[in-house]
């Protein structure tokens, strides 16, 4: 087994060994994973924080030790806060880098950064403010950022910046955390999940507070919540059906 850390920004996580392939995910800065397969130009690896497989280029990572995996898994958890930041390398080049990178690896790539961090777990009433930095983010299948980011990356993301481990697909999540039964019974900040006509959970969304919920949908934005789902207030439709609320914090 071999390992490896994200030393660029914002790294494409692809099903399959090829640039043209579908988008998975992406590998924020100072992610770490295990390496599974190393090929020429492509390896297939799985994420550390939620044991998400896809494919890298072999370009846009480093290889490191075991041991060196090993130290920065068990480093504390620090996180850029800001929607766009930059690190330096010892060259003085600007690596930029976007809100949730883990800045735990900056001394083992020699960079420094001199931005917002956060540290450790949350109060879950910060749930909604940090929702709130990646309104308007324009949807995006597989992104994590406030460049572009999907359904299940936006909760995820969310929730890691307040300490919060969630999985990364929007299926995974909703087997997360205790089912309630109302929308009575849910607190600012759970998760709300919804399914198609085929039963199948295909969307996950945060509630606010007065029965509003926001997701990424299109953008990342705010709508109604009822018991019959998201009703959007600008079509004056509902677009998700309600399948179930959880509690995960």
């Amino acid at each position: 087994m071999s390992y490896g850390i994200a030393n660029l920004s914002i790294v494409p996580l692809r099903i399959e060994p090829a640039d043209t392939t579908e988008l998975l995910s992406q590998v924020l800065y100072g992610e770490l994973f295990k390496v599974i397969e190393r090929r020429k130009k492509w390896s297939k690896i799985r994420l550390t924080d939620d044991k998400f497989e896809g494919w890298i280029d072999n370009n846009q990572y480093v290889a490191i030790s075991e041991a060196d995996y090993d130290t920065l898994n068990t480093a504390p958890t620090r996180l850029s806060a800001d929607l766009l930041e930059f690190v330096q390398d010892s060259q003085n080049q600007l690596i930029t880098i976007p809100l949730g990178s883990s800045l735990a690896p900056l001394t083992y790539l020699n960079h420094s950064f001199d931005g917002h961090a956060i540290e450790g777990r949350q109060s879950k009433s910060r749930i909604i403010d940090t929702a709130f930095l990646y309104r308007n983010a324009p949807y995006l299948w597989g992104g994590k950022t406030p460049f572009g980011i999907d359904a299940a990356g936006f909760t995820q993301m969310v929730y890691k910046l307040n300490g919060y481990p969630l999985a990364r697909t929007v299926q995974q999540q909703a087997k997360q955390g205790e089912a309630l039964s109302f929308i009575e019974e849910s607190d600012i900040g759970d998760l709300a999940f919804f399914d198609n006509n085929e039963g199948q959970i295909i969307h996950v969304g945060i509630i606010m507070p007065d029965n509003y919920i926001i997701h990424a949908y299109g953008k990342v934005r705010i709508d109604r919540l009822d018991h019959s789902g998201i009703y959007n207030v600008d079509t004056k439709m509902h677009t998700h059906k309600l399948r179930v609320i959880k509690k995960i914090i």
